[in-house]
């Protein structure tokens, strides 16, 4: 966010002001701007300024207490309405922002920062053609070097959201041109490259290296000698640093590990660092043994925080995407530092020393693609859990996998659930080869914007300049509330390509829904090929174009074996490693050790490499006997509070005994819910589930709340989970 900008003196509470902003003394500054104020309580640039210092302070609600106040004596000031705007931007609170950034392009429409403002507001608020155009209008506003950058940034990330792929790499191109050293264009050309049809993996490697090179810092890395006392069998603390504790797709896959990875080997830090929380956060907090929130610090900042912590090991969930810790990574937080997950190609970065993944998606020729080694697990290199916005839905009857489609409607329905931006040219045009082939065949497009006419009629003239036949074609808009439930309507999915699906294909799969892929040269175009690879259906995966349109058509072709093969796929990924929560803790578990050890090995015998593989080999053969058996399981019940799964048991037991007991004195209606007893054993059965899925004891428990209150279809539905969970087939019963 840009300081507030320094005006003439007009007095000596302007200077004072004006000399503490420049030197970025924020206390100085907030005691003066207090000062002003009490002398004067319209002053100006006191009221510009005392919110943006307050929150440099990160005293988050003072700095609005303060704005508001302003904009309250001063509603139509531009610079303070942005100053405003961008600390609201900052915070997650896009919607606040809107209407003081449309007065301020309104009171200063010939200024480029005013629409370029706005651009990253719609951005937040996936206004992407308002956005689009508020970039275009700023880059012809443009007047120097920053604002032309600013203007290209704004342009090429709602480019992308608008299926412009190609497009938005060039605008990263042309803003890096102007300015080499502006990081957030070279992370935004890496993100696009990955759905950009004309990028090689070569390519994409090369702009990484580009980016590591003016990330890598000018001063020497810190030194961690000594060590803290334990040696290679120590417990180790391992953080994961991440933007997306919340809402979003990478808690998909980190929630099972985080909540019970092996406590007697790791203690887990969560490092957080995106602005606002929500439920997924609350939950992280209490499944990790530290949770710190390093949002509003700068990179140097949160790195000291993370080496006073003593991290042993640090892992970086985002990649190339937003909020990301990579600048973290470049301080050389920890001894140890792990790409994993959020981001499916190299980062570039010197001091990202391994990435984790499998011997599928990347196999062995992969390794020249990265800067960082290679750790390859013996099974998929994350683990699915579903539901992660709303746990609970997992076992509500509407999430079931539904009968065929293609029964009722009579026709094979082919669907796609990806983010537009993969779907490019070369992807439709194959697809439509699909249609085509199976002449009775529809097509299901979900994605953004689809329900503004306009954009959905483009995107159908789009398809049919690419020879899909427009009338067997179905755009449905994106919606959070639809997740799961879209896929009810499509009997075949497609994935993408060279960018293949993540989340949205565990997410099909899990819903019955069988996946055609075609594999690529790099892990981006590859994570269809290993999962597939992983559940054991690569007869669905494809190395051709020609390939992927008769697996699709020779799929379609049978609906009896279709809709067989819908009613027991779910079982099938379950049953997998996709979803095998315990077998992919354990071995994420070897993964982090054996890093470990390299890293010991390097320090005791460096340059001799033959002594460091003794020495690893050595170790290896000196675990703990104890920790050949599972770990443990727990619940952690609050931040700070955990428990084995046998207390949170027992508690969960006790609490619905006590509600039921008062049961007798009571009415059976609907206020019954609110009860205090009754909210607390579904608050704690639910994050036993989160905890540990299945769990037998939460889903009676959970059975008892629901029959307490009448619903007795559902508390059915937690009884049969309950049961199939302890290996009982309720049709047995």
């Amino acid at each position: 966010m840009p300081a507030p900008q320094p005006h003439k003196a007009a007095d000596p509470s302007n200077t004072r002001i004006q000399q503490a902003l420049q030197a970025q003394d924020w206390p100085a500054l907030v005691r003066h701007c207090r000062q002003a104020l009490r002398r004067d309580r319209r002053h100006l640039l006191a009221h510009r300024t005392l919110g943006f210092a307050l929150n440099q302070q990160r005293q988050t609600e003072a700095a609005f207490q303060a704005y508001r106040l302003a904009r309250a004596l001063w509603p139509r000031d531009a610079e303070l309405l942005i100053n405003y705007a961008n600390t609201l931007i900052e915070h997650a609170r896009p919607h606040e922002a809107l209407p003081m950034l449309e007065t301020v392009c309104e009171l200063s429409p010939n200024e480029a920062l005013s629409w370029i403002k706005l651009a990253q507001c719609c951005y937040a608020l996936q206004l992407n053609d308002r956005g689009f155009e508020a970039a275009r209008r700023a880059e012809a506003l443009a007047e120097d070097v920053n604002e032309k950058v600013a203007a290209l940034t704004q342009k090429a990330i709602h480019r992308r959201e608008l299926g412009q792929v190609r497009e938005a790499v060039q605008d990263c191109e042309a803003a890096i041109a102007l300015n080499p050293y502006d990081t957030a264009n070279h992370t935004n050309r890496l993100l696009f490259m990955l759905a950009d049809p004309l990028a090689t993996s070569a390519q994409l490697t090369k702009a990484a290296r580009e980016y590591g090179a003016i990330m890598h810092p000018t001063l020497p890395a810190p030194d961690f000698a000594p060590l803290r006392a334990g040696g290679p069998w120590k417990r180790l603390r391992v953080g994961f640093l991440s933007p997306d504790f919340r809402a979003h797709s990478v808690m998909y896959f980190t929630e099972g590990l985080l909540a019970q990875l092996d406590r007697r080997q790791f203690e887990v830090f969560a490092y957080y660092l995106y602005p606002r929380d929500d439920s997924v956060t609350a939950r992280v907090a209490c499944h990790a043994d530290h949770f710190v929130r390093l949002s509003g610090l700068k990179a140097e900042q949160q790195a000291q925080r993370i080496r006073d912590d003593g991290i042993d090991i640090l892992i970086e969930l985002a990649g190339h995407t937003g909020h990301n810790g990579l600048p973290v990574l470049a301080q050389r937080a920890a001894p140890v530092q792990v790409s994993w997950l959020g981001f499916p190609a190299t980062t570039g970065l010197a001091h990202a020393d391994y990435r984790i993944t499998d011997e599928v998606t990347d196999p062995p020729d992969a390794d020249a693609q990265y800067t960082e080694r290679l750790v390859r697990l013996p099974t998929l290199f994350c683990c699915y859990r579903p539901m992660s916005r709303n746990p609970l839905w997992r076992y509500q009857p509407r999430y079931r996998v539904s009968p065929l489609p293609a029964l009722e409607n009579g026709y094979v329905t082919f669907g796609s659930c990806n983010n537009l931006g993969k779907l490019t040219d070369e992807v439709l045009a194959l697809w439509g080869r699909i249609l085509h082939e199976v002449p009775t065949a529809r097509l299901l497009i979900e994605g953004k914007n689809f329900e503004k006419t306009e954009f959905a009629d483009d995107y159908r003239a789009r398809c049919s300049r690419l020879g899909l036949p427009v009338d067997r074609l179905e755009l449905v808009p994106l919606d959070a509330g639809q997740q799961y439930l879209t896929y009810h309507r499509i009997d075949i999915a497609l994935d993408p390509f060279p960018l293949t699906g993540g989340t949205t294909s565990f997410d099909v799969l899990w819903m019955g829904v069988p996946l055609v892929s075609m594999q690529g040269d790099s892990f981006k175009s590859r994570m269809g090929a290993g999962i597939l690879a992983y559940l054991g259906r690569t007869e669905w995966l494809a190395t051709a174009a020609d390939e992927y349109v008769r697996i699709a058509a020779s799929l379609a072709a049978d609906v009896p074996s279709l809709s067989g093969l819908r009613q027991s796929l779910r079982t099938e990924v379950e049953q997998s490693p996709l979803m095998r929560e315990g077998q992919f803790n354990q071995l994420f578990g070897l993964g982090l050790r054996s890093m470990w050890w390299e890293h010991l090995a390097v320090r005791q015998a460096r340059g001799d490499a033959e002594v460091q593989a003794r020495l690893t080999d050595e170790w290896a053969r000196q675990a703990p006997p104890e920790w050949d058996q599972p770990a443990p399981q727990g619940v952690g019940l609050r931040p700070g509070l955990r428990v084995p799964l046998s207390e949170a048991h027992q508690r969960l037991q006790d609490l619905t005994e006590k509600a039921k007991s008062d049961l007798s004195a009571l009415h059976r209606t609907q206020e019954q819910i609110t009860r205090r007893h009754w909210i607390a054993v579904t608050e704690l059965a639910e994050a036993v589930l989160c905890a540990s899925p299945h769990d037998p004891v939460a889903l009676a428990c959970l059975a008892e709340v629901e029959h307490a209150h009448g619903h007795t279809d559902f508390a059915v539905t937690y009884l049969k989970y309950a049961m199939q969970a302890m290996g009982v087939d309720p049709a047995d019963t």
